[in-house]
């Protein structure tokens, strides 16, 4: 098979960006905690980036994409064993099998770093490397396997997900509220404001993570085409749309439209079109940016005060909330003249492939809730997961780290 240097040099350049929005991810959620935390964050961020990178290459690759059952790959590519120029057409046919498997790389990497956002400002490191790691390897790469892998479970039930809304946003979003719940609020949490201590950072952080997501949802065309085309236009045109109308719900709602909760909308329609991105036209995705804002506001504003738990920088409340809607709206827009190697949805006369996308929202959220308490609770009966409240009032980063973000001369 003839490698397509167009196709590869774009698959190429789509992996640098989606591997710059982990650092964007930092800095978006670097600027939401308290000023004695930033680097705890910034540190968990960019450790992921090391740590999983190492496991998707020794095994983690092999696990979600090789060889096995329809609910994991096995050990037939470990290390990249025969993963190496040529294509492989069971995923790629005209870009090496190596182009690929780092694309898919920077997937793996992200999705546990958006778990921070959930137990941010009290979760020991060293519990944390544990979790993340364990949660990469028995939860993201089964899960990956099941819906994108050949063979996989949820892949042969006909469910679609273009660019990770179920892998990565669904599964981190429910690991995430595993978390908060597990670990219990932060100290002071109900009497104490906690306020953004750099909203700028988190502006920098969401621009950054925008610009990434290109490379994220085009990208997964794994090639430069009219596909590519169509899942960068809907991308942006999603984001857009959510952003908007976030604003004009606050300031509907308290009268004052705010920065951060613009920003927070944008993502949440990036979130909410990465499954449907390849397999729906642009007023689909003005629709799908529109309306996954009024329910990430209402999870964040009402769902999550009415019950209590701390999901610190909103986790669960736009990635999983954001996730399950652009899964359950892919069921009702994708169009096979969008892709041909999709599906029609609900508004083109297929009922049955919204009770599709509804059956892989279900396997995704069970699966995850259930082994991430696992691996939680494990790691917190052997190391104890959570931090000392001394440690948690001075902060992680000095804590944790010995180092502070900020110095002020005298």
């Amino acid at each position: 098979m003839e490698i397509n240097t167009g196709n590869t040099a774009w698959v190429l350049a789509s992996s640098a960006l989606v591997m710059l929005m982990t650092p964007g991810l930092a800095l978006f959620y670097g600027g939401m905690v308290r000023r004695k935390n930033v680097l705890g964050v910034l540190m968990q961020c960019f450790i992921i980036l090391c740590l999983i990178s190492l496991q998707w290459v020794l095994f983690g690759y092999s696990l979600a994409f090789g060889p096995g059952n329809q609910f994991i790959g096995g050990l037939t590519w470990f290390g990249l064993n025969g993963v190496g120029q040529a294509p492989n057409p069971d995923y790629a046919a005209d870009i090496p099998h190596l182009a690929f498997m780092i694309f898919q790389a920077m997937f793996a990497i992200i999705t546990p770093a958006l778990i921070i956002g959930a137990f941010a400002e009290r979760m020991k490191f060293s519990a944390f490397i544990w979790f993340s790691l364990l949660w990469a390897t028995l939860v993201y790469d089964p899960i990956c396997h099941m819906v994108w892998g050949v063979g996989g479970w949820v892949r042969n039930m006909g469910a679609l997900d273009f660019a990770g809304g179920t892998v990565v946003h669904i599964n981190a979003g429910i690991a995430a509220l595993v978390c908060a719940i597990v670990l219990g609020k932060r100290y002071g949490y109900a009497n104490k404001p906690t306020p953004l201590h750099n909203i700028p950072f988190t502006v920098l952080g969401a621009a950054l993570l925008w610009f990434g997501w290109f490379g994220f949802n085009a990208g997964s065309a794994l090639a430069a085409n009219g596909l590519a085309a169509n899942a960068f236009v809907t991308t942006n045109t999603a984001a857009a749309a959510a952003g908007l109308s976030w604003a004009l719900l606050e300031w509907w709602k308290t009268g004052k439209p705010t920065m951060f909760g613009t920003v927070t909308g944008a993502v949440a329609g990036l979130v909410a079109i990465t499954p449907a991105a390849g397999f729906v036209d642009t007023i689909a995705a003005i629709i799908i940016g529109l309306s996954v804002s009024a329910v990430c506001f209402f999870a964040v504003s009402a769902i999550k005060p009415k019950f209590g738990y701390d999901d610190s920088l909103d986790a669960f409340g736009v990635h999983c909330i954001g996730g399950i809607w652009g899964a359950l709206m892919t069921g009702v827009f994708a169009s096979k003249a969008v892709n041909s190697a999709g599906n029609d949805g609900l508004l083109y006369g297929n009922p049955g492939l919204l009770l599709i996308q509804l059956k892989a929202v279900v396997i995704t959220v069970v699966y995850s809730f259930v082994v991430s308490f696992i691996i939680l609770k494990v790691v917190d009966m052997i190391l104890g997961a959570r931090v000392s409240q001394e440690d948690e009032v001075m902060g992680l980063d000095l804590t944790q780290h010995h180092e502070r973000a900020y110095t002020i001369l005298e």
